[in-house]
């Protein structure tokens, strides 16, 4: 039997920012299970998109999602990332 997920990497990486907006890219390769090279392309991804921004403290990173951003798929373009994270994980309290 083949192996499927039905969230993208790309939706994992947002439920993992969702609940812990200060993960590392190190973390996020642990959780999602790819490398962290894959992370660093997945979030560029997501930042070019809109859907995160992220801002330096200090050493480290800090992720906002764009709680309002549509999600892109034609069969969901009518719900947002924060549909999604409230639907299947949960928002970390800021």
């Amino acid at each position: 039997m083949s192996q499927w997920a039905f969230l993208s990497h790309h939706g994992h990486v947002l439920l993992a920012i969702s609940e812990d907006p200060d993960i590392t890219i190190d973390q996020l390769a642990a959780v999602v299970g790819v490398t962290t090279r894959s992370i660093v392309n997945i979030l560029r991804d997501l930042e070019q998109g809109g859907y995160v921004r992220k801002e330096k403290a200090g050493r480290k990173n800090h992720y906002e999602l764009s709680l309002e951003s549509q999600l892109r798929h034609q069969t969901s373009s009518n719900r947002t990332v924060g549909e999604l994270v409230t639907a299947i994980g949960r928002v970390a309290q800021s």
